[in-house]
């Protein structure tokens, strides 16, 4: 029986449906410039003469150092510095597993300007079905698997943002597709409930 408080209920669901993903994605940007404000005036109230420091200098100083390191990150001796340090965090035993965690999601964020493998979307057979999956690299020889050059990497994602899988198939075994990035997680993230 549709009661009006089960009415009231779908349309106050429908409401924060919609504006859950604009409110928190207003907030995480808040969050970041009120952040990266409070970590940065304190060093410029020291280093700025008396009275000169502005509020929002420290959000301007933020997006100047961030453009500064992606300069110098592009220097060997700075690489070199980076790998060391990396080198380092990877032998803490927790410290490592959440750098490197944090590190393979950074690193699919495409930095160089060229095109990803992530951004193509396949099929791969299941049995009867098909899975949709993101080739993330080709040509994968593992290790203590002689001859295998040939294999393709593919993440098949699971709905709902729960995890996933990387499978090692051949060139065969996986279908093209004319499916865009955005179309495939849509499709894969409501679990079907969204098409194309």
């Amino acid at each position: 029986m549709n009661t009006p408080l089960k009415r009231l209920g779908r349309v106050l669901l429908k409401g924060l449906v919609a504006i859950l993903p604009i409110g928190l994605t207003i907030y995480v940007v808040y969050w970041l410039g009120v952040t990266t404000e409070a970590l940065l005036s304190e060093p410029l109230n020291w280093l700025l003469p008396p009275g000169v420091y502005r509020p929002g200098m420290g959000l301007i100083a933020g997006f100047l150092l961030l453009f500064v390191v992606g300069l110098l990150v592009n220097a060997y001796i700075v690489r070199r510095v980076f790998g060391f340090g990396e080198s380092l965090l990877l032998r803490v035993p927790v410290v490592k597993t959440v750098y490197a965690s944090i590190r393979d999601v950074t690193a699919l964020v495409n930095t160089g300007g060229r095109k990803r493998e992530l951004e193509r979307v396949v099929m791969v057979r299941l049995g009867p079905g098909r899975v949709i999956g993101f080739v993330t690299q080709e040509n994968v020889a593992l290790p203590g698997m002689p001859g295998q050059g040939d294999l393709i990497a593919v993440y098949l994602p699971m709905s709902y943002q729960i995890g996933g899988y990387t499978v090692y198939l051949p060139r065969d075994q996986i279908e093209a597709t004319d499916l865009t990035v955005e179309q495939a997680m849509r499709i894969v993230i409501t679990g079907g409930l969204q098409g194309a």
